[in-house]
């Protein structure tokens, strides 16, 4: 059990860190990418794309004073225009031409004056950049030693820019960004005590730690170990790669944190466990001295009878006044169980004479439209057509004016498939009906006509006012009720016209009336309705299959 709560917290802790560490990569990949577009800047204007070609040829050289002019200010004026970035943490860029030249773009606190002499050739990101040959090249921290009284640690992108014609280098741009963003990054988030965010490089060297972290400890989160060892604590370590950089930014979350919160939940749980088994000892010596045997088989009466057994009776015996308090619960009953009797006899004669009524009210009009089809597939001279619907009518009339109350699964398909298929006849091509059934429950008895109201009212109130052709169907299937272990006959018939908003539409009489006749012949049965406007209505039913199998 303890290691099943350890496992368990453990689970927590590490998907808490997934969510936190998903959101910390977007955000630094998010600003890799503005760093990265920076770089691009050069392709987007043609002037400086030539500044650039003319100063990495000889033809520099043979340009008059005032085009070496006009190409400089391109370089110092127009490209710092489109490199401009208000952000503080975008340090600025910095641009190197083939021909030994420095431009350098200070939104802020960037110098504008390179180190005189200083060997940018020979830097590690600038062998990145050409080694990248035009695509974008991600540098972990480095000084900007390259800059005049400036000693700030910053990490960069770098591209080398080529001309697009010839695929020859004009030259290295690169953006610094400071780490103090890092910072304000990891302010947003929330971890838990003690827990330390490393950031490494691709080449394994470490851009940012939140809080001290050993050279072991660096080595172990770079090498992917999943546990992370200190002198004095060990760490579980949730990692992620920046897929463009390849940088690795990991999480390593203290193992005595998730000690001390299984602690804390032990204690929660023997405290109530003791209270619980003190609170049911008191209960238990209290009612124990109270209650005695013929109470207690009392009791056991009222709950038989709680459960619908009406010819359980409480044993009498002897005279005395728990004997005659035995005698008058079973007079109450039989007396009880007359009551139900005749409140159920006349509550079910009514509901067969509103459902009878239901049926008398419903056929006039449906009978209207069919008539009138029929009218329409002998004009169009349809007589095959017309000969199946007419025989599909007369199905449905014999079917209705049997006198019994309970059909089969099988009869209740047939009579809906006659049915839809007349609605087809009426509709044409605007409605599309298909049902599947389990075999098994074919020969499953339910009452009669109890399907028929719930496919009419998707057909006149889901489909009829569509403008779009629709789909009705109906599945039954032999399925496990969801958290039990009974298995139940589940109908479920759908459609996806014009759909309502149920807080606005009351239950109709047809409706009403399914649902009281599924309470009334099956105990455990329920019909659940969801619909949504201009999205289709769907009706499940759910039979209990032991309560189906008594019929």
């Amino acid at each position: 059990m303890p290691s099943y709560y350890l496992d368990l917290i453990k689970e927590q802790e590490s998907s808490l860190l997934e969510g936190t560490l998903t959101a910390l990569t977007f955000d630094i990949q998010t600003y890799l990418d503005d760093l990265e577009r920076m770089t691009v800047t050069p392709y987007l204007n043609n002037e400086v794309m030539l500044a650039l070609k003319l100063k990495s040829t000889s033809q520099w050289k043979l340009l008059t004073p005032y085009e070496q002019y006009e190409a400089e200010e391109v370089l110092n004026k127009t490209l710092p225009s489109y490199l401009k970035n208000m952000r503080k943490d975008i340090l600025g860029t910095i641009l190197l031409p083939m021909d030994g030249s420095v431009y350098i773009t200070p939104p802020l606190s960037f110098s504008d004056q390179a180190v005189k002499g200083f060997p940018f050739k020979e830097q590690e990101w600038y062998l990145k950049a050409v080694k990248a040959d035009g695509n974008v090249a991600f540098t972990g921290v480095h000084k900007q030693d390259y800059l005049n009284n400036v000693d700030s640690e910053v990490f960069s992108v770098t591209r080398l820019i080529k001309d697009p014609d010839s695929s020859r280098p004009l030259g290295i741009i690169m953006a610094d960004a400071d780490t103090v963003l890092l910072d304000q990054m990891m302010k947003g988030i929330r971890l838990s005590k003690g827990a330390k965010v490393v950031i490494l490089d691709d080449n394994q060297q470490l851009i940012y730690a939140n809080q001290p972290i050993t050279g072991d400890m660096q080595h172990q989160v770079a090498s992917g170990s999943r546990t992370v060892k200190d002198v004095k604590d060990s760490y579980s370590v949730v990692r992620e790669t920046i897929s463009r950089s390849n940088w690795v930014i990991a999480i390593l979350s203290p193992e005595a944190f998730i000690q001390t919160h299984l602690k804390r939940v032990y204690w929660i749980g023997s405290a109530f466990a003791a209270s619980g088994l003190l609170i049911a000892l008191i209960l238990y010596f209290t009612v124990s001295h109270w209650i005695v045997t013929p109470f207690k088989q009392m009791i056991q009466v009222m709950k038989r009878v709680q459960r619908g057994d009406m010819n359980t009776l409480y044993r009498v015996k002897g005279n005395d006044e728990i004997s005659q308090l035995g005698s008058n619960l079973n007079t109450m009953i039989y007396k009880l169980g007359e009551l139900i009797d005749r409140e159920y006899k006349a509550v079910l004669g009514k509901r067969n004479a509103e459902y009878r009524a239901l049926q008398s009210q419903i056929q006039p009009h449906f009978l209207y439209n069919t008539l009138n089809g029929f009218i329409g597939l002998n004009r169009t001279g349809q007589s095959m057509q017309l000969e199946r619907a007419i025989l599909s009518l007369s199905g449905m009339l014999r079917y209705t004016l049997e006198h019994n109350d309970w059909a089969q699964l099988q009869e209740e398909i047939d009579f809906i498939n006659k049915y839809c298929g007349l609605q087809q006849v009426r509709f044409a091509e605007k409605i599309q009906v298909h049902i599947s059934c389990d075999p098994d429950a074919l020969s499953l008895l339910i009452p009669k006509l109890l399907l028929q109201p719930m496919v009419e009212n998707a057909i006149i109130h889901g489909i009829e006012p569509c403008d779009h052709c629709c789909e009705l169907r109906m599945d039954i299937r032999i399925q496990l009720i969801p958290g039990e272990t009974e298995e139940a006959v589940v109908i479920h018939i759908s459609d996806n016209g014009v759909g309502f908003e149920p807080s606005q539409v009351q239950e109709g009489l047809g409706i009403r009336n399914v649902r009281e006749r599924l309470q009334l012949s099956f105990e455990g049965a329920s019909m659940s309705i969801h619909s949504a406007k201009d999205e289709g209505t769907s009706v499940q039913i759910l039979l209990p299959l032991k309560d189906v199998m008594r019929r």
